[in-house]
């Protein structure tokens, strides 16, 4: 094995040499010459070995500095689950299922920064120039100053992106983008992960933001490996049914705001149209009381948002009765369905339930639990709730009911759309609520006892 080379280097000027002195050479001190040790340990051919970088520079917790400047689209729900518009030399990941209107946001993105001075690059790696024209003139955007591209080999994006100085690039998509460094096949992981870190690098280097725009696999996450996520800023889920015209974006990871924040869009025919008031949307279409529905007063990152809950409860002629859940877990509504059976003494044994979250919503929070035994019992028990009520609340398995936070938003999004009553735990500081009948629960048995005469 070769020996590592001795080096020294003056503590006074950090001039390096290879051998000893009494006087440095370069600042002409004495005796401030001395060996270097080595920064890291190993094979010669591995290890740093005793060659030294630059010497960083440290502050402390108390420095302050500005936060960073942000640029408004414009457009409201892009603006909020962004956490206040975009920042330079911020890396974006946006993923959703094929067709689900990703491009079309994108695009639309692009032409509302540019008109707000951002020069802006549009790359595609799916679709030729003509085709994002084509889609430009649908959407109305032919007047917005965005610059196309249809490339995907990264050097040349790089060496274009580094001669024009864009502050906006926007990368469609990062599973069709290849290096020459790399021979894997585009779309791979080695080289989904060398093309997300040389923008990222490139992106931070020059003060650049860049979005990338990443497929899918068939449970809903970002295909490729998961160090993609932790190289970016942020992360963007674009939701929805194709049957529905609401798109829900939703942060997932956010360093420069909140995370799981929504925004809330409608698909048209002149593109995606933001919506100011998803509350009111998603109970457009419901009707008189029903057996089985219910509205859920919930919180989205740091917006109270409504939901319609629908439950189905009819006997099975399987022997294996179905549970099926459209929006919300199914591994909850099987902890629901037990707590149901063993703390109230309400079987569902031998019946089909369905569960569905109006609107194409996805839940994930636990205060919708109340709501959705709600909806189960009086689904079960063809008795339909008061139309001017909200449920909220968590279930243990216990069958205690635990509060949940942010209480009072929830009351005051319900009173804003017409609601009187509320129907959460007790417990947690007293509240009111001008024009909402707030009824406290203890446990699930005294509620449904209560509610439907049961238990």
């Amino acid at each position: 094995m070769a020996k590592s080379k001795t080096q020294f280097s003056c503590t006074a000027c950090g001039d390096v040499s290879t051998k000893w002195a009494g006087r440095c050479e370069a600042c002409g001190e004495w005796n401030t010459i001395v060996e270097d040790k080595p920064i890291s340990t190993g094979p010669s051919a591995a290890s740093l070995g005793t060659a030294r970088g630059r010497r960083i520079e440290l502050t402390d917790l108390t420095t302050e500095e500005a936060p960073p400047p942000r640029t408004v689209s414009g457009v409201a729900e892009l603006d909020r689950v962004l956490g206040g518009g975009l920042v330079p030399a911020s890396a974006t990941l946006v993923g959703g299922d094929p067709g689900i209107g990703k491009s079309t946001l994108l695009l639309q993105a692009a032409a509302r920064f540019s008109r707000m001075g951002l020069k802006t690059i549009y790359v595609s790696g799916e679709e030729a120039n003509a085709q994002v024209r084509m889609r430009a003139q649908r959407l109305g955007l032919t007047h917005s100053p965005v610059q196309l591209a249809a490339e995907t080999n990264l050097r040349d994006i790089l060496t274009t992106l580094d001669a024009e100085k864009p502050q906006l690039v926007i990368i469609d998509s990062i599973q069709t983008m290849w290096s020459d460094s790399v021979g894997s096949a585009p779309g791979s992981v080695s080289q989904v992960r060398a093309a997300a870190h040389e923008l990222t690098a490139f992106a931070k280097r020059n003060g650049i933001a860049v979005i990338l725009v990443g497929h899918v696999t068939k449970e809903g996450q970002i295909a490729g490996p998961r160090v993609v996520e932790h190289m970016v800023d942020t992360v963007l889920y674009f939701e929805g049914e194709r049957g529905h015209q609401f798109r829900i974006l939703r942060a997932v990871k956010n360093r420069f705001g909140p995370a799981d924040e929504i925004g809330v869009f409608e698909m048209t025919g002149k593109g995606l149209a933001e919506v100011s008031n998803p509350s009111a949307l998603f109970l457009s279409d419901r009707g008189q009381p029903s057996p089985g529905s219910v509205v859920f007063a919930g919180i989205e990152g740091t917006r109270p948002v409504l939901i319609e809950l629908q439950a189905l409860v009819a006997p099975s002629p399987h022997s294996q009765p179905r549970r099926t859940v459209v929006g919300w877990d199914s591994g909850r509504l099987a902890m629901i369905l037990a707590v149901l059976e063993a703390r109230v003494g309400i079987p569902f044994t031998g019946l089909d339930v369905y569960l569905n979250v109006a609107g194409g919503m996805k839940i994930s929070e636990p205060a919708a639990d109340l709501a959705v035994a709600t909806a189960l019992l009086s689904a079960r028990e063809d008795a339909a709730l008061p139309a001017d009520t909200v449920v909220f609340g968590e279930i243990a398995l216990s069958g205690a009911l635990r509060t949940v936070g942010q209480t009072e938003n929830r009351l005051k999004e319900a009173q804003k759309l017409g609601f009187s009553s509320a129907i959460a735990p007790k417990g947690g500081k007293a509240l009111t609520v001008e024009g909402i009948t707030l009824k406290r629960q203890t446990d699930l048995a005294s509620f449904v006892a209560e509610t439907f005469g049961a238990g």
